[in-house]
């Protein structure tokens, strides 16, 4: 039987395996490597979906490799592996997710450099039908593209998107059950509170994938940074899905980025 896209997968949508700047921000900042420089970034990702009389868990573990073309352009691979816990009527699925590869263009910097512009498009390729028909992924290849800003100000770093993304399936099923273009708005600022420590809000509008619910839902994230090195940093962070008719999200996000030469 055909599964709609799980409830927690609706925030996973813009928690793809794609690149993070600074995580645990589902919000990008203009931010890249420079020429020559590489990051690795591993997450985990908890998602519990709670509608009347039913729980179901996805878990998903992302893993991105990115590199620095020029000072202001990156590329990046990502991929996940992903697994799909429905109410106990259901059987269990797991398998890897979509592949992502892409870039990140900083295209405009103040002579200051506290005002920043940045363009991101990505791919994201199929995964198999079976996949799809599991819940764990989209058949078919689907694109999206954002515009990312940062403000850097006396208390704080400002970050914000606007990104829309395909969302097309390859069985019919899927087709009736999803919109196929989500969009999201959002911002997140970022404090340093310490040398080694940051606290990161992260809140935004996003579309709901669920042609037969209301489109328009939000989110909230609260979270934190620690960086023990200067090329290490361990995120954590909560996120809570708003507004979201029928569905009671709960994402739990766990972190550990790379930088290296």
């Amino acid at each position: 039987m055909t599964r709609a896209l799980p409830g927690g997968l609706i925030i996973a949508l813009w928690l793809p395996a794609s690149a993070w700047a600074l995580q645990p921000l589902i919000t990008d900042d203009t931010g890249t490597q420079g020429a020559g420089g590489n990051q690795v970034e591993l997450s985990y990702n908890r998602f519990v979906e709670r509608e009347p009389g039913t729980k179901a868990v996805t878990v998903s573990l992302p893993l991105v490799y990115t590199r620095g073309l020029t000072e202001a352009v990156d590329i990046y691979l990502g991929g996940s592996y992903v697994q799909f816990r429905p109410p106990a009527s259901d059987s269990t699925g797991s398998d890897a997710g979509n592949l992502v590869a892409g870039l990140k263009w900083r295209f405009f910097e103040s002579e200051t450099g506290d005002l920043s512009l940045a363009f991101k498009p990505e791919i994201r390729f199929p995964v198999s039908s079976r996949a799809e028909d599991r819940g764990l992924g989209s058949g078919k290849l689907n694109g999206g593209a954002a515009l990312l800003l940062t403000q850097e100000t006396g208390f704080c770093a400002i970050h914000a998107n606007l990104a829309v993304s395909s969302q097309h399936f390859t069985l019919p099923e899927n087709q009736m059950i999803h919109r196929s273009t989500l969009w999201r708005l959002s911002v997140a600022p970022v404090w340093d509170v310490s040398e080694k420590w940051k606290i990161v809000v992260d809140t935004g509008l996003v579309t709901n994938p669920h042609r037969v619910e209301k489109a328009r839902m939000g989110y909230l994230e609260l979270g934190a940074i620690y960086a023990p090195g200067k090329d290490l940093d361990l995120a954590a962070g909560i996120v809570r899905d708003l507004d979201h008719e029928g569905h009671d999200v709960l994402l739990l996000t766990l972190g550990i980025t790379w930088r290296f030469r």
